[in-house]
């Protein structure tokens, strides 16, 4: 059993406690108007504040080893069973990317091609997987399980969808998005969450590849043109909505009933 499992009754404790731990990296952020790269405020930092809130916890339930057995669930990769099991995981973020850019110039947008060095996208994408498996150890690794119990497969996807979206919100008002963009930028962020518990219910329970698809949807966003100054939350909100309903509808395997795995 999982220490996330044995910690069900803390589930809302989790997400309080996330919060409380993100307001010092939002006052952080008010005091200063740098950006580590555009669009990504010092309120950044906060990343680490679900793998801090999971690790308090599974340590409470369990202080002989839960919060060790959490933290080697990052390098879970075993998991997956390969090739029909890594290619959703691989590829649905490209699909979704070029999806939304071949939409957006169909739409009329004068949107330029994609132009980005190797090298500095591999340093990126090196970033974006510590952060996600920061993430990931507390949204994954710790709530998945105890909240699909509670609401079901969609359900427990949706409503965690939804608090990784307002996670985000007070950062998002500290660079300056719309309440609109939000609005639309939410939309996408839950069908993306939709997506990634769905691939992890079905393909092993890895949080590794679940931060794998987290991070890429982060450098998707960075390599879109240009440094995702042409990313438009609208689009990118439906056509993530529709590969989530399209995955959920489709994707029915026997895994996607089964318990926790242990």
């Amino acid at each position: 059993m999982t220490s996330a499992t044995k910690a069900d009754p803390l589930i809302w404790t989790f997400f309080g406690l996330v919060f409380a731990l993100s307001v010092p990296f939002w006052l952080l952020d008010a005091l200063s108007a740098y950006q580590l790269m555009p669009g990504l405020p010092l309120a950044a930092f906060m990343v680490v504040c679900p793998a801090a809130a999971a690790l308090i916890l599974a340590h409470r339930a369990d202080p002989g080893g839960g919060a060790r057995a959490l933290i080697a669930r990052a390098i879970d990769a075993a998991k997956v069973r390969p090739i029909i099991g890594w290619a959703p995981i691989l590829l649905v973020v490209p699909f979704k990317t070029v999806a939304v850019f071949v939409i957006q110039r169909w739409t009329g947008a004068l949107v330029p091609a994609p132009s980005f060095a190797i090298a500095p996208a591999a340093g990126l994408m090196a970033l974006f997987i510590i952060a996600a498996l920061a993430e990931e150890l507390g949204w994954s690794g710790y709530a998945t399980a105890p909240l699909q119990a509670r609401l079901g497969p969609l359900g427990g996807a949706l409503a965690l969808g939804v608090i990784w979206a307002a996670f985000h919100w007070v950062a998002l008002v500290q660079v300056g998005r719309s309440l609109e963009w939000i609005a639309w930028w939410s939309l996408g962020t839950i069908a993306v969450r939709v997506i990634m518990v769905w691939i992890f219910v079905h393909t092993g329970r890895s949080v590794f590849a679940v931060a794998l698809i987290h991070a890429l949807n982060n450098l998707a966003w960075q390599l879109y043109p240009v440094r995702g100054s042409w990313f438009d939350p609208r689009i990118d909100g439906l056509v993530g909505a529709g590969f989530a309903v399209l995955i959920v509808l489709v994707w029915r395997p026997r895994a996607a009933s089964s318990p926790p795995a242990p």
